[in-house]
């Protein structure tokens, strides 16, 4: 795939150098309803996924300190302005914008087989009420490529908000509970039957729309919880390739362009991804996109000229 060119500011250019017209979206045999099979890839990812079974076996580690300066200031002009913005619509806005520009972020592999993602989909993990007896929930979102940061806040409001009922129940508490009126043999059946559903791709839709598991990306604020981020493991039911955790602001000392010493406001930031669904050299530009964008977030206000497609 061509390289994005780079801007003046250092940072990839918001359109690739190359954009592709959209691949045709005609289901054909090997898709499944959540995936398109990638039929024209090199056969080295084809055989990748047979010689790495497991998402385990093919996780890779990201870590990386966000400078929250210039991301602190547009928040506070944007508060001035009556918007309700916090520092998570911001950085759900960057990814989601990345891979508008970086399509191969949203693969997955199931069934040793690589295919591209129809949704750009953010699994959130939540406590209504951050004490010990609060039961943790999770939202899905789905958000659409070409949204602006304040798109990607409104729909991630909009989820969010019934799962801080008191009294909220959202699809994934209700499945789980559902399953849980099994007898303890009958649950382990019919895990097992889940399992080899997705698998295959045959996972009925209702539990897949349910299960924060079948995603783009997991994302986890421990920023929320006054602690720094961790290393999260991919899960291996579902098709999640990407799991994202930030942390609590810290103040670094760092070396300025002239040689004196600034202290700077700073958030760390740990990925775990997939190597599978696409090389390093991708991965470095995506994540190079993703920091430049938080860098400045002015770019966030306008959708992307081009959404990029995926190859065919």
């Amino acid at each position: 795939m061509t390289q994005p060119a780079a801007t003046a500011e250092g940072g990839p250019a918001e359109t690739p150098a190359t954009s592709r017209e959209p691949v045709a979206t005609r289901r054909r045999w090997g898709d499944r309803y959540d995936g398109r099979l990638l039929r024209s890839v090199d056969p080295f990812y084809r055989i990748i996924p047979y010689i790495m079974r497991s998402r385990v076996d093919a996780q890779n580690y990201f870590e990386d300190r966000i400078e929250v300066g210039p991301a602190e200031a547009w928040l506070r002009r944007q508060r001035a302005g009556g918007r309700r913005l916090r520092f998570l619509h911001l950085l759900l806005a960057a990814y989601v914008r990345t891979v508008s520009q970086r399509p191969q972020l949203n693969r997955f592999v199931a069934a040793r087989r690589l295919f591209a993602r129809h949704e750009i989909l953010v699994s959130l993990a939540l406590k209504p009420r951050l004490s010990e007896d609060c039961p943790e929930t999770v939202v899905k979102v789905h958000f659409d490529p070409a949204a602006t940061v304040f798109e990607v806040a409104a729909a991630f409001d909009a989820a969010v908000a019934p799962a801080l009922a008191p009294t909220a129940s959202t699809e994934a508490d209700r499945a789980v509970r559902l399953l849980m009126l099994l007898p303890g043999p009958v649950l382990r059946l019919t895990v097992a039957l889940l399992r080899a559903l997705d698998h295959l791709g045959w996972l009925p839709r209702a539990l897949h729309s349910a299960s924060p598991f079948h995603t783009s990306a997991f994302v986890t604020d421990l920023g929320s919880l006054g602690i720094k981020p961790i290393y999260h493991h991919l899960y291996e039911f579902g098709t999640t390739s990407v799991f994202l955790a930030f942390g609590t602001k810290e103040r670094e000392r760092v070396l300025g362009d002239d040689g004196a010493v600034e202290v700077r406001k700073t958030i760390g930031l740990k990925v775990v991804t997939d190597e599978r669904i696409c090389d390093g050299h991708y991965y470095a530009g995506a994540f190079k996109h993703f920091l430049a964008l938080l860098r400045d977030p002015e770019r966030l206000e306008r959708p992307p000229d081009t959404v990029v497609e995926d190859v065919a």
